[in-house]
């Protein structure tokens, strides 16, 4: 079994995000604002790159779910072990014990039953305007969050410094990426909060699920144009969900899939 080690911070305290306020949180049930998602996303990728290395960046992926909060110095050990069909099994348990976050990683053609099927070339084929600017987004509703609804398009370019920051945060020790002058995945996973959150004017979201296919590296200097579809809406124990289909590629060409999903307006625990 392979393990790693990291202690978590709250990147996202001051976002417009409030579920990372310690305030806000605690109205939902929370003992605090909750470490972003994509960054307990980001811990377990050091799972199947550091067995891997460059072919799982080229072409695996690994899917996770989050199952409870990480919190602001929480001690998180992420865990793999194989799963007896060439796939790693990935969790991330906090200093109680408690699993956080379980997954399952795999290599090009060894992916799981049940994976989402990503209409990749369906959502990379969009034409959709860039995102709007922050106060010209709709609220997120059932109307502008209908399945079938096109996401503004996000470009970024990535490089070293991005890398770094992401790097650090993660507390990645690996030296895969600044060999390869690559993109850190963990970086490319926030776009697929970011095309919600940049099209739609969100209230607290919590970030439930990724589903996360690797097509092709970033280099430095690349371009990411991040699109994504809404495959589905719905409600489940007074939480309001969204599912989308994401692709990020550079020049064209398709470098992530991700069927993701949130919760974009949680239930209250207060009255």
């Amino acid at each position: 079994m392979a393990t790693h080690e990291v202690t978590a911070r709250n990147d996202a305290e001051t976002s417009e995000n409030k579920i990372h306020d310690d305030d806000v949180a605690k109205q939902y049930g929370f003992r605090g604002g909750l470490v972003p998602g994509v960054t307990v996303h980001g811990f377990l990728t050091w799972l199947p790159a550091s067995a891997w290395g460059r072919p799982w960046l080229e072409g695996g992926g690994m899917s996770v779910r989050l199952v409870l909060p990480v919190y602001a110095g929480d001690t998180v050990t992420v865990a793999s072990k194989d799963d007896g069909a060439g796939r790693l099994a990935v969790t991330a348990t906090n200093q109680l014990g408690e699993v956080c976050a379980t997954g399952l990683a795999w290599l090009t053609g060894a992916g799981p039953e049940g994976l989402a099927a990503v209409d990749v070339a369906g959502v990379a084929g969009l034409t959709p305007p860039p995102v709007p600017e922050p106060d010209d987004r709709p609220p997120a509703d059932e109307t502008t969050l209908a399945p079938g609804t096109v996401m503004g398009r996000l470009d970024r370019t990535f490089g070293p410094a991005d890398r770094a920051a992401q790097l650090d945060l993660l507390s990645d020790d690996l030296g895969l990426y600044d060999e390869l002058a690559v993109a850190h995945p963990g970086e490319l996973i926030r776009a697929a909060n970011a095309v919600l959150s940049r099209t739609v004017r969100l209230g607290p979201c919590i970030h439930v699920s990724s589903e996360a296919t690797h097509l092709g590296l970033v280099p430095d200097g690349s371009t990411v144009t991040t699109q994504a579809r809404v495959v589905d809406r719905y409600e489940r124990k007074g939480h309001q969900f969204v599912v989308l289909d994401v692709v990020s590629a550079v020049a064209g060409a398709p470098v992530l899939a991700v069927r993701h999903t949130a919760i974009y307006a949680p239930r209250s625990a207060t009255p």
